[in-house]
């Protein structure tokens, strides 16, 4: 029979030092926990309508979070939503984002993001391709009343702009424009192109990440404090051949470029059945990844031995509260962090979606706290 009890305030006392070293701390008591929820959980929670990905109303999201961390302190011990929308520091004019620069939009249908495509054809990439080489990447990124409000608000409030330090990866990006299918033949029929459509990216992702630098302040010699991130689920469809003309050479470079140093921050997010790439992904010395629940510590550590691993609990797992799975799932990892040096941050493998409780936070706080000491 399963042990499950909780002692909440030793439980945090421990965790405070398994986050210690990137979770690699030989002193580390336990496995490390990385869920603390998110503001998509206060509707369930409470029993509220509302949709996460919809605009934020500032004054009702801070009464939700209160009202949700009001009950989390009771359930696991933490508040763990900010409870201020409106203390978010000053709102600068929106800036062009990635797929606008490749001639693309951004739009929200259903309640979620996407970005459109924008080519059909080879000849429509080379188009597109000519067009952003020749492009004035700041005049276009930085609308026209730019200056004048990042001078007013830093003379108001001393604040810059933030830098720009995540962005969409590469695969996903280009299936996003062009087509999952059409992505796949370009590499395959016409490489020469694919590898230019690859150079562009990785071009304008450094370009645009210099701008905001330069708008922020920050000195080329600090760069590697910001580190860098990417999201790109869809690089799973691509095989390691296909991945290593067209994704590497980005992330190689524009981690070179942003996160150079030994402790740079160099993390990448792909919720995917992306396994087949990891021997390729090791070269990058990555220190922070999160995969798909298929993906598990045994298979991540053999080829990123620095990276502290985010996950791997499925995400409907959690969402559904399915305990038996939840228990077994984390037991899973936290034996795999014992038997693979560490370096585990109990996480969901992709977002923490509404219908994710606080009592399933607090069963992964006690599985951990029984069957994840070091």
């Amino acid at each position: 029979m399963l042990k499950l009890d909780l002692d909440i305030e030793q439980f945090w006392k421990d965790d405070e030092l398994a986050h210690k070293e990137n979770c690699f701390s030989k002193d580390a008591p336990q496995v490390a926990l990385g869920i603390r929820m998110s503001h998509e959980c206060v509707y369930a929670e409470l029993g509220e309508e509302g949709n996460p990905w919809d605009p934020i109303d500032p004054v009702r999201q801070s009464d939700l979070n209160k009202r949700y961390n009001d009950k989390a302190e009771k359930i696991v011990g933490r508040r763990l939503l900010p409870e201020n929308y409106n203390a978010m520091g000053p709102k600068f004019p929106e800036v062009k984002r990635i797929g606008e620069v490749f001639g693309s939009r951004y739009e929200y249908i259903n309640h979620s993001e996407w970005l459109h495509k924008c080519c059909d054809t080879p000849q429509d990439v080379e188009k597109m391709l000519d067009r952003v080489e020749k492009m004035d990447i700041r005049s276009f990124m930085l609308p026209e009343n730019w200056d004048t409000e990042v001078k007013r608000i830093f003379e108001e409030t001393g604040a810059r702009p933030r830098p720009m330090r995540h962005v969409r990866g590469p695969v996903t990006l280009a299936c996003s424009l062009f087509g999952e299918e059409n992505l796949i033949f370009l590499i395959l029929d016409e490489p020469d192109l694919a590898v230019r459509f690859s150079n562009v990216i990785k071009k304008v992702i450094i370009e645009m990440g210099d701008i905001m630098d330069q708008e922020a302040g920050i000195a080329p010699e600090n760069r590697g404090k910001y580190g860098f991130s990417f999201a790109d689920d869809n690089c799973c469809l691509l095989n390691p051949e296909m991945y290593e003309l067209f994704g590497y050479p980005i992330l190689r470079d524009v981690f070179a470029h942003f996160a150079p140093g030994e402790n740079d921050r160099r993390f990448q997010h792909s919720d995917s059945p992306m396994e087949h790439l990891l021997p390729i992904l090791g070269r990058l010395n990555f220190n922070g990844v999160n995969f798909g629940p298929t993906v598990l510590v045994p298979a991540i550590r053999k080829h990123l031995p620095n990276a502290r691993i985010d996950g791997c609990l499925a995400p409907f797992t959690f969402m559904r509260n399915e305990e038996d799975e939840i228990v077994r799932q984390v037991i899973r990892d936290c034996e795999d962090a014992k038997a693979n040096g560490r370096g585990v941050n109990i996480s969901t493998a992709g977002s923490i979606n509404n219908g994710s409780l606080l009592t399933s936070m607090r069963l992964i706080m006690a599985v951990i706290q029984n069957y994840g000491r070091y």
